[in-house]
């Protein structure tokens, strides 16, 4: 087997070169001789005999890396997984609703395959992926077992989140933790217990490239649904319903599946997966110019923070922007980092990690900043859903960016490569309990004691259905507010006692006086306040 001391001794002499890689090839050895060249390459990219061979034995590969794609499963699988969504879109028959227990009254909150797309897709993908690779169909089946009952248990849990803004929240975010926990399925299915860093971060990277794939394809079916929509519509034709979901929920559920096999070889592993060729080229090459821009954007912004600094603490929509810019220096870090280096150069290679290196160390302040935003409006408001999540998500990713930043300081550019794979191979862990510990545990962080409503007035049960925590009582003519705590009304003392614990007139909620008596006393705000007061229209 030729090393790299090989190809040197070998670099003045074309002819004894070309017959080494003859008996290579013959021994079996290609990989062996081209990754010697490369590490060669890298240390010599001025030597014109080894660019030759380089660039000669890459051109190689990309053309003996063409596969051929499995149509026969793809394209049957890509048909069913778009029937399975079209059936699943009509919201007239498959909708989740929320029901007010008291009043029977009910509407639909969401069409039901917002919930199930990307669980149903998975199963599919999950199918494609062995039926053309390695076939286990146990792994298969048991894996998709556990994503059809975390799917169910959503569906049958979901009510318990009394308030109905909380239900709301919840299945909204449900949306996105059911899209993380399939695709953390179908990795567990592609990796394994055993796998390397590298294979868990070539799935990171493949799964970017169906992203990007994906969303070209989508542009393009988008067009053509578009064009289709007006071509009709000149002559006066309505699609009906059933024909527009076909296109827009079946064809999305196809173009997934055709994304899929179009990125990804099923008959091997993650980490030899092709990324320095076709899509998975473009893909790279985008991520790596966007890393100093990216970088710069960070550096521009927290400049202008002193000037602006409360704007995050005060406006929602920063903040989620900020939350969002978390996820997306995330990716784009997956991006940019090859997956193999010696297709990279080693010029190029030292430019990645200062651009990494730069961009998570800025991304973890930017998110330290944003996590203080959410942290402050909770304490001056209340915890709900989607604040618990988010904190918890941006504890994740600060963590993994400093983690990385921290180790490419430690590191120096031969072993960069390795320190970005291991810090990702090993944060995968936490971003998968993070995303079933929240789909398992919010209804029951945020749901209601039904034995503690059941009792009350018709009037209280309504409002304790929707408006989340806290629930301020208060009746006309009567100066003195209340808070209902576990079925009890505890008598807030004073003005600078309402205020000195965050809670904001727009939470009082006016009920009949007689209704506000009949719930029972609980204890004082202060616990020395002395005796509650009785609920009285001092009007009448």
């Amino acid at each position: 087997m030729l090393h790299e001391d090989d190809i040197r001794s070998l670099r003045d002499d074309p002819e004894a070169m070309e017959q080494a890689y003859q008996d290579a090839l013959r021994a079996g050895d290609a990989k062996a001789f081209e990754e010697a060249v490369d590490a060669s390459y890298a240390e010599a990219t001025d030597d014109p005999l080894l660019a030759a061979w380089h660039y000669r034995l890459a051109y190689a590969a990309a053309v003996a890396s063409e596969r051929l794609i499995a149509w026969e499963w793809a394209l049957p699988l890509a048909l069913i997984n778009g029937a399975l969504l079209w059936l699943l879109s009509d919201d007239t028959q498959f909708a989740l609703q929320v029901t007010n227990p008291l009043t029977g009254s009910s509407h639909q909150i969401m069409p039901l395959v917002l919930l199930l797309a990307a669980p149903v897709s998975a199963i599919v993908a999950m199918v494609f992926l062995e039926g053309a690779g390695k076939r286990r169909w146990s792994h298969v089946a048991a894996i998709a077992i556990g994503i059809a009952a975390l799917t169910l248990y959503v569906v049958g849990v979901y009510p318990r989140l009394g308030p109905e803004v909380y239900q709301e929240q919840y299945l909204a975010l449900m949306t996105a933790h059911l899209a993380a926990a399939s695709w953390f399925g179908v990795g567990w299915l592609l990796t394994g217990r055993d796998a390397g860093d590298q294979d868990r971060f070539g799935y990171l990277a493949k799964s970017l490239d169906l992203a990007v794939v994906g969303g070209l394809f989508a542009v393009v079916g988008g067009l053509f649904v578009a064009m289709t929509f007006a071509l009709f519509s000149a002559l006066g034709v309505d699609m009906p319903l059933v024909v527009s979901r076909l296109f827009v929920a079946g064809g999305a559920g196809a173009i997934g599946m055709i994304a899929l096999a179009v990125v990804y070889d099923p008959g091997v592993s993650p980490s030899e997966q092709e990324f320095e060729v076709g899509f998975s080229k473009l893909v790279s090459t985008l991520m790596r110019l966007l890393l100093p821009l990216s970088a710069i954007v960070l550096l521009v912004y927290l400049a202008f923070i002193p000037f602006n600094f409360r704007e995050p603490f005060e406006n929602r929509e920063v903040l989620i922007t900020f939350n969002a810019m978390l996820f997306a220096v995330v990716a784009l870090i997956v991006g940019a980092t090859p997956v193999h280096g010696r297709r990279v150069g080693s010029e190029i290679q030292i430019w990645l990690r200062r651009a990494v290196m730069m961009l998570a160390a800025l991304a973890v302040l930017v998110g330290l900043y944003a996590l203080a935003a959410i942290a402050y409006r909770t304490a001056i408001d209340r915890l709900t859903p989607n604040r618990l999540d988010f904190i918890g998500w941006n504890i994740i990713n600060i963590g993994l960016l400093a983690w990385l930043a921290v180790s490419l300081v430690r590191r120096d550019t031969a072993d960069w490569l390795d320190a970005v794979h291991g810090t990702y191979s090993r944060w995968i862990a936490p971003y998968a309990a993070w995303t079933v510990l929240m789909i398992l545990a919010l209804p029951w962080l945020f749901g209601i004691d039904q034995g503690d409503v059941s009792q009350l007035p018709n009037s209280v049960q309504e409002i304790v259905y929707e408006q989340p925590y806290p629930v301020l009582l208060k009746c006309t003519g009567s100066p003195h507010i209340y808070l209902l705590d576990e079925g009890e009304k505890r008598w807030i003392e004073d003005i600078p006692t309402f205020d000195s614990r965050g809670y904001q007139w727009a939470d009082v909620r006016f009920v009949p006086c007689e209704d506000l008596a009949s719930v029972p006393d609980g204890t004082p705000i202060p616990e020395d306040a002395g005796v509650p007061p009785v609920p009285v229209d001092l009007t009448d």
